[in-house]
């Protein structure tokens, strides 16, 4: 007999997958400061523990799957702080680790009716390790090889490490999914979801129509298709669009609702509209599979998520 498969096993159950919310926002209400080139990452270094116990306050809270704090975690970010080749690599799957110890130490005690969730390694766009907000707009200084180097040794460290799927987000232009999709293909046996930035409700965040974008993620390995990061009230057209390009299910967990000042390393304004954890059935509805938040939605906000979602 095979593995049995717990991705399926979670959608049979109970037809979606309660994603986590924001790392970094945990990290920084805990007193963190992440006002570093490495972000959140820069913990995999100094504080460890504080990211696993982030991933258990998530499951805690409802999640059925977390996410590593890998998204801004690359071999080169390292070695820019004095690590080693090798540090750095072993860093970089620490990540994993990390959220794996705190899966397995929150399915000892789960209570009933819970499934055992799952860890999505987080695949960071290059956006994320400029550390210059690039990731909301998709000019790059690099073309499609370009990207293909930057990303081929962190995804197959990342496929390689343990986790359930890849978690390749904050994609805000077509080249770079290209690039990914296509270390996929190279990849037997992983999985992954797809989720874009945008810079409207049809557009990725380099002007690239999203449906067509979506069109050539025709892959038998890709689990899921949609946003993050994005403000909650663009969320149900940019969901129309995946919709009607692809047959696979949907994703969507958006940020707050304010807007990130790259230059302030800061977010700013109010959020606008509906929460995402007043807005999450919508997205239900419109076929979204994989429901959670990202930047500025916390434990608290994930579990009224659940309890709306699921009971």
């Amino acid at each position: 007999m095979g593995t049995p498969d717990p991705l399926k096993a979670l959608l049979d159950a109970q037809g979606l997958i309660v994603l986590d919310g924001g790392l970094a926002t945990e990290l920084e209400a805990r007193g963190h400061d992440l006002s570093d080139a490495l972000w959140s990452a820069r913990l995999l270094l100094d504080a460890p523990e504080a990211i696993r116990d982030v991933h258990a306050s998530y499951l805690e809270a409802g999640a059925d799957c977390v996410v590593t704090g890998s998204y801004q975690a690359t071999v080169e970010g390292f070695r820019r702080r004095g690590v080693g080749v090798e540090e750095a690599r072993r860093l970089l799957v620490s990540s994993v680790d990390l959220a794996c110890q705190a899966r397995d130490a929150f399915w000892q005690h789960a209570p009933p009716g819970r499934l055992r969730p799952l860890v999505g390694a987080s695949v960071g766009p290059y956006g994320a390790a400029l550390a210059d907000g690039s990731e909301y707009v998709g000019r790059y200084d690099l073309d499609e090889a370009g990207l293909l180097d930057f990303h081929r040794e962190r995804f197959a460290l990342l496929a390689a490490s343990g986790a359930d799927l890849l978690a390749c987000e904050t994609l805000p232009s077509r080249a770079e999914a290209r690039v990914l999709l296509r270390l996929l293909d190279e990849t037997p046996g992983v999985r992954a979801w797809f989720s874009f930035t945008a810079r409207d409700a049809g557009h990725v965040s380099d002007g690239a129509p999203l449906a067509e974008v979506v069109r050539e993620l025709d892959h038998e390995r890709v689990v899921g298709i949609g946003v993050n990061c994005v403000p909650p009230v663009l969320v149900p057209g940019l969901l129309a669009e995946v919709r009607h390009a692809t047959g696979r299910p949907l994703v969507a967990y958006p940020n707050s609702g304010e807007r990130w000042n790259a230059s302030a390393r800061a977010w700013e304004g109010a959020p606008g509209g509906s929460r995402p954890e007043e807005a999450c059935s919508a997205w239900r509805e419109a076929g979204a599979v994989f429901v959670g938040g990202c930047c500025r939605v916390g434990p608290a906000a994930i579990a009224r998520m659940r309890r709306r979602l699921l009971g």
